[in-house]
């Protein structure tokens, strides 16, 4: 049923009208995770055709020196988070296309055999349930399955350093905690650690210059704002719906998912914003 929705709103002229009327001023942030090399060439073959692509960095330029000039029309930032394996594989075709990708590292889990939290399974509850307990109380409940964060296995499921190493020549790397926690669910001094740490961490271990933050999930609040500015970040990404511009708060910058899709449809509707926005309006409080 998707599928159809998907073609149905893609060829009735709304992501047309999207990028021409609500994108044309803006700067959209689109997120992706773990696309395949495939799937990344015919998404970035697309995304180059339909927006001007500049890097995070180019955007934080243009706000904080007010200087316009550095957006283009139809200006795309494309960002990838956690940091996943399968990422090396997708550098020929950055590369190919002229991609300036920002990639959000967790820091404790690149570099390592340790595993996202969110990959385990557990037999009675899902990962949206265990986002909404307390930080502690999920790595409680995951632990009677065998996970513990500091736990190497056999198999990574993140990029390797070698890899960083690589890829730093062509990609730019940020920061996206230590270990993907839920912010909002931490205590202060876990929360302040998770945004700090990270920071130090890929800059002592790789010598990057760390100035962005994705917020694990897209979850944050005042606290986690304040915590990023204290932590010496320049700006934090959120996965709030909406598009940017030089007067957005740099600390809750807004993002598209676009949800590592291999359908064409699906990618070109929700990078226009078509999707988020009947989403967003679906979930609005009917008076």
């Amino acid at each position: 049923m998707n599928k159809l929705l998907f073609k149905l709103l893609r060829y009735s002229g709304l992501p047309f009208l999207f990028r021409q009327l609500v994108q044309r001023n803006k700067v959209t942030i689109l997120m992706f995770h773990d696309i395949s090399a495939q799937t990344a060439d015919r998404s970035f073959r697309y995304l180059t055709q339909a927006y001007n692509l500049i890097s995070l960095d180019t955007y934080i330029r243009a706000c904080r020196t007010r200087n316009a000039a550095l957006i283009p029309p139809r200006a795309a930032v494309i960002t990838f988070d956690d940091g996943h394996k399968r990422n090396y594989e997708l550098v020929p075709v950055l590369e190919k296309y002229r991609v300036p990708a920002t990639i959000f590292l967790c820091s404790g889990i690149v570099g390592t055999n340790r595993h996202y939290w969110f990959t385990r399974k557990h037999p009675d509850l899902d990962s949206s349930e265990l986002k909404k307990v307390s930080n502690q109380e999920k790595l409680r409940i995951l632990s009677r399955t065998g996970f513990e964060v500091d736990k190497d296995f056999e198999t990574r499921q993140a990029l390797s350093k070698a890899e960083i190493e690589e890829m730093k020549k062509y990609i730019d790397f940020q920061a996206h905690t230590v270990f993907h926690p839920c912010l909002p669910t931490c205590g202060d001094e876990e929360s302040k650690m998770e945004i700090a740490l990270s920071k130090q961490m890929l800059e002592s271990d790789y010598a990057l210059h760390v100035h962005a933050l994705a917020y694990p999930n897209g979850d944050y609040g005042e606290r986690e704002v304040r915590f990023s500015r204290e932590a010496g970040y320049a700006c934090a990404v959120t996965v709030d719906y909406g598009f940017n511009t030089l007067d957005s708060d740099l600390f809750r910058l807004k993002r598209l998912s676009v949800n590592d899709t291999d359908n064409m449809d699906e990618l070109v509707v929700k990078a226009s914003g078509v999707w988020g926005f009947f989403k967003n309006m679906a979930a609005k409080p009917k008076k």
